[in-house]
């Protein structure tokens, strides 16, 4: 098929859809006649697509339907069937995708928080760091513990400061700073935190009070982190697809592992607020903090497996995302 020739004899309908396609009002006529360019330009992609797939006129064609499609059958109206799909499969998919970077970003991460836990501990100048001596012994006697008030609005408060603090390692991953920032200071001071308990012979009571909902709250701190620095090395070494492409398509596939944190970061909240400062023996508190932290590695490995074996990542679909140019590799 003459390519150029084709363009040269159906520009005229695909210039027409366009125009109708960005009316705001549409009379009768100008309806129906829409519908028959619908039509139209779906023969002509799929000529295009089995007799000379040129990737930049199938990317033209395929935009120019999809806006059409808006027009002809109206925006689409989520259904409860959208919102399982998204949780049962998508989010999963997303949190799957990024487990290896997770487990490097864990393994860093407890390094640096026993390293800096045992020094605060044993080296008397690293300790006094931590403040003045009052300061210390006010903090581990008192401060420490009285800081887990249970109830709904502790929760809330701890909810919403963690998932914008997940929120931006994520969005903020492409500059590669951001996260790396939060996930070190994160790992120095609960380290750190750690070791002055234990200078003062309370390591048994840090480990009872932040062992409930850390293990959780920090996982989903790892994975937040985790995932902007693979938005990071994507704009760096995008492989064989155009950098442009690459970075939209893990933006939005990452943008997904946000909103799945929040509702991780949700349930630590609950953790927090009710369990943690609650009168439940230790034991127990801690028992619920691995069972919270348990069901959500269930929910990533078993569902996020499944769905990316199923060819799926976290990204919007192909109607929703718009087409992509092929790439070779």
């Amino acid at each position: 098929m003459d390519l150029d020739a084709f363009t040269a004899v159906h520009s005229p309908q695909w210039e027409r859809l366009r125009q109708l396609t960005r009316k705001r009002r549409l009379d009768g006529a100008e309806a129906d006649e829409l519908v028959r360019l619908y039509q139209a330009v779906a023969t002509h992609l799929s000529t295009v697509r089995s007799a000379a797939p040129d990737p930049v006129l199938v990317t033209r064609l395929s935009d120019l339907l999809s806006r059409a499609r808006v027009r002809v059958a109206g925006t689409h109206e989520p259904a409860w069937a959208d919102v399982v799909r998204f949780v049962v499969v998508t989010v999963p998919a997303a949190l799957y995708r990024v487990r290896w970077w997770t487990l490097g970003v864990v393994v860093v991460c407890l390094a640096l928080a026993v390293v800096a836990g045992y020094r605060v501990a044993t080296e008397p100048d690293v300790l006094a760091q931590m403040g003045t001596p009052a300061e210390r012994e006010a903090y581990v006697n008192e401060a420490f513990a009285s800081y887990y008030d249970p109830g709904a609005s502790f929760a809330a408060m701890v909810w919403t400061n963690n998932a914008w603090i997940a929120a931006q390692c994520v969005g903020l991953g492409i500059t590669g700073v951001w996260p790396a920032f939060v996930l070190i200071q994160n790992a120095v001071g609960v380290g750190a935190t750690g070791g002055m308990m234990a200078a003062y012979g309370e390591l048994d009571l840090f480990l009872q009070l932040i062992a409930p909902h850390g293990l959780l709250e920090l996982t989903a701190v790892f994975v937040a982190g985790a995932a902007g620095l693979k938005l990071f090395w994507t704009a760096v070494s995008p492989g064989p697809r155009p950098r442009s492409v690459a970075l939209a398509q893990e933006g939005r596939a990452l943008v997904t592992v946000a909103i799945g944190l929040a509702g991780a970061l949700a349930v630590s909240g609950l953790v927090e607020g009710y369990v943690t400062g609650s009168a439940l023996p230790w034991w127990l508190k801690i028992v619920i903090g691995a069972i919270a932290l348990a069901g959500f590695w269930v929910y990533v490995v078993v569902l996020g497996r499944r769905a990316t074996q199923a060819g799926l990542s976290g990204d919007l679909d192909a109607d929703r995302a718009g087409e992509v140019v092929p790439t070779v590799g």
